[in-house]
């Protein structure tokens, strides 16, 4: 058996961080790859060293002394070197990294180094062979992943490797210009490499226990998701839920490797299995709630709409003419109402509005803003009737008003729609009604 395992910045910010990390990888023989993070804070109010990359990058293409900014992050490794006991010199490193930051070698590349580093320190503690990321991750000359040159990389230095050490987050072009992917990258680094090398499973480590149902930040302590499927996860991401990076999902997806969310402080707890597909039963009948606010409608009324011919696409051709995409559109025999993003509508509203009734000679149109968009999402839905129904219950007892409901017709989740100062309620009222009361 043959597992990746990438560990985020909080679960390898100092010594005592990376001994849990050692302790979890020999704990188990089949965690042959490895793939780590940058420091994260060690504390409240401390720095990560990515940001520290950044800031003293940016004090070395200003012109200015930077020395004792590189050496305060030199510091932060040496101790995590010395806290693990480790006979390892970083010195022609940090002379190397010197030289470059003189040279100007780019905010990607130093930020870059924070992986870099941190491999080293963990191939070095672990005995496993170090893997240069910007030798494996291939990018475009403008900064897009190459996956299929990536993969093919990937897999020929690591068929070689028993047990390897490969830094998160960057890559390189063909003439080895290193570039990054955007922050939380790293999990797209252990993704591909669990493609490559056909990995029967891929363990994100992290400080959570796997996904929570819901927002921790409105609901209290909400439950532990423990199989969701990729379709899910997609749904529930794309509505704010992150536990992992948004592009991570793909490489392993199509070879049908599951994802574990684990935490590195609880290793005894299961986390969450992200998988293609499941016929476990959920425990409870949705999966997860997410939402975001910030929202605006724009609905379009126009007597016998229905039997006008493109009516459709030309209120949609308003809108990407204006560079706006739309979330949402709801619509009825006589109207059709477009929900988007608040802040990117507000600068052109009179344009559309204009481009409209050019476009389409409506009755009648009318907006309202500041809503928020709530997705309960769940492969349980689907077997179970009134759903619907008691989700509408619990936010009428919750004098939650609804603006708006739309229905998938996969039944994998519902997208309602309320104002914004409803939208904490909603999500306590459906969060009670499916997991508290468990109905």
């Amino acid at each position: 058996m043959k597992k990746v395992v990438k560990f985020g910045g909080s679960s390898l910010a100092n010594a005592e961080q990376f001994q849990k990390v050692g302790d979890i990888i020999r704990s188990e023989e089949s965690r042959r790859y490895v793939v780590p993070s940058a420091p994260g804070k060690r504390f409240d109010g401390d720095t990560k060293v990515t940001d520290l990359l950044y800031g003293c990058y940016a004090a070395a293409e200003n012109g200015e002394d930077f020395d004792e900014k590189l050496d305060a992050i030199k510091e932060r490794y040496y101790e995590i070197i010395r806290g693990l006991s480790l006979n390892l010199s970083l010195e022609e490193e940090f002379q190397k990294i010197r030289e470059d930051f003189k040279a100007q070698a780019g905010k990607e590349y130093a930020a870059s180094r924070g992986e870099f580093l941190n491999g080293k320190v963990m191939a070095a503690y672990l005995g496993y062979e170090f893997v240069d990321a910007a030798e494996v991750i291939r990018f475009d000359k403008n900064g897009n992943l190459e996956r299929e040159k990536t993969n093919k990389l990937l897999y020929k230095r690591l068929s070689k490797c028993e047990r390897a050490v490969i830094p998160g987050f960057y890559g390189a072009t063909e003439d080895g210009k290193v570039r990054t992917f955007s922050r939380g990258g790293s999990d797209v680094t252990g993704s591909l490499v669990a493609k490559a090398i056909e990995a029967d499973m891929y363990e994100n480590w992290t400080d959570v226990s796997g996904m929570l149902v819901t927002d921790p930040r409105i609901v209290d302590n909400p439950a532990v998701i423990e199989t969701v499927t990729y379709r899910e996860l997609r749904e529930l991401s794309y509505m704010g839920a992150t536990v992992l990076h948004e592009e991570a999902i793909f490489p392993v997806r199509k070879e049908g490797i599951p994802i574990n969310i684990r935490n590195t402080n609880r290793p005894e707890d299961k986390g969450t299995l992200i998988v293609e597909s499941t016929c476990k039963k959920p425990k409870y009948t949705i999966t997860g709630i997410a939402g975001k606010k910030g929202f605006c409608s724009i609905n379009i009324e126009k007597s016998m709409m229905n039997s006008e011919i493109g009516f459709g696409r030309k209120v949609l051709q308003v809108f990407e003419d204006q560079g706006i995409s739309f979330e949402h559109i709801p619509s009825g025999i006589d109207t059709l109402t477009v929900y988007v993003h608040q802040d990117e509508f507000e600068e052109k509203e009179q344009e559309v509005i204009a481009g409209i009734h050019r476009a389409v000679q409506p009755d009648f149109v009318e907006m309202e803003s500041d809503l928020a968009l709530i997705a309960v999402v769940g492969r349980g839905m689907k077997s179970t009737r009134g759903t619907a129904g008691r989700i509408f219950s619990a936010l009428a007892h919750a004098n939650v008003n609804v603006k708006m409901i739309d229905q998938g017709s996969s039944e994998l989740n519902i997208i309602i729609g309320v104002e914004n100062r409803d939208f904490e309620a909603a999500v306590k009222a459906i969060y009670d009604i499916f997991v508290m009361t468990q109905i």
